[in-house]
């Protein structure tokens, strides 16, 4: 199946229920949607749409996660971060292996940008490869430089 290099979506979707896990709930009954607006070719990185209403929870990270809240506010806490609130337009970033108290205040909702990482080594061999790819292919054959200048 292929998929289309430019793909189109749209931030007011039908969210799905996606239960938080209860062991994780601190206070109250959050209630979780969210919906998978892309997903990269290899897998690795996702973008998702997620709102919940309110309540307290621990949440942890096994990728790396940034946000921008675009709607309603929270309030997190983590060890060594004292508790702060973000709002509209607020972007976060999570690294893979972050925790974080949620306190969300009546409801949020956000888009989220997700990658799992991989171990250091293949990281490394991956810019190498990129690296040589550079070098070697003339500029008629290469891809236009990323924003972050990685490619």
């Amino acid at each position: 199946m292929s998929r289309a290099l430019i793909e189109i979506g749209s931030c007011n979707v039908d969210l799905e229920l996606r239960p938080i896990e209860p062991a994780w709930i601190i206070e109250g009954n959050p209630v979780s949607r969210s919906h998978i607006l892309s997903t990269s070719s290899d897998g690795t990185s996702s973008t998702i749409i997620w709102s919940c209403t309110e309540g307290r929870f621990n949440w942890y990270y096994d990728f790396d996660e940034t946000i921008m809240i675009l709607e309603g506010s929270i309030v997190l806490e983590s060890d060594g971060m004292p508790p702060k609130r973000y709002g509209v337009g607020d972007v976060i970033f999570f690294r893979d292996g972050a925790h974080a108290k949620w306190h969300v205040e009546g409801h949020v909702k956000k888009i989220a940008f997700c990658r799992k990482t991989n171990p250091a080594v293949i990281g490394f061999m991956i810019r190498v490869v990129n690296k040589l790819k550079r070098m070697f292919l003339s500029p008629g054959e290469r891809r236009p430089a990323t924003l972050m200048g990685v490619g």
